[in-house]
C-alpha cells in the first residue's frame, strides 16, 4: 500500500511540476538553471548544448528535443531517457540523485533561454 501510495505521489509532484510549464514559458530561475546544467549536464550535453556523446540530443535544433513540450522534458529528466541511436540512456535525474524538482525546473529555463530558438 505505502509504495503505491508513494508510486502516486510520485505522479501527482511530477504532474504538479509539469503544469507549471509550457512550451515557449518556462517557469524558473535561468541563473540557478546555468549552475544545474554546468554541474550536472553539460558533461553529455555539452556546453553549447549540441552533445558531447553520439545520439545525445542536440538542444540547437529548432525541430530538436527543446520542441517537446516541457512536462515530456520533465518526465524525461526525473525519469531518464534514451535517444534514438544514443551510446547510452540519460539515467535518471541525469545521474545526479540530488536533483531536485526545483532544479529541474530551473535547469529548463536556462536551456529554454540558451539554446531555444
Amino acid at each position: 500500500m505505502k509504495s503505491t501510495v508513494k508510486k502516486f505521489g510520485s505522479v501527482v509532484l511530477l504532474a504538479g511540476i509539469a503544469s507549471l510549464f509550457t512550451v515557449g514559458a518556462v517557469a524558473g530561475d535561468v541563473s540557478k538553471g546555468k549552475e544545474v546544467y554546468e554541474g550536472t549536464c553539460v558533461y553529455c550535453h555539452g556546453a553549447g548544448g549540441g552533445g558531447e556523446i553520439p545520439g545525445t540530443p542536440d538542444f540547437n535544433k529548432a525541430d530538436g528535443v527543446l520542441a517537446k513540450t516541457d512536462a515530456e522534458l520533465v518526465t524525461n529528466i526525473m525519469d531518464g531517457f534514451e535517444s534514438p541511436g544514443s551510446a547510452m540512456p540519460m539515467p535518471a535525474k541525469g545521474g545526479n540523485p540530488d536533483l531536485s524538482e526545483e532544479d529541474v525546473a530551473n535547469v529548463l529555463a536556462y536551456i529554454r533561454s540558451e539554446f531555444g530558438s
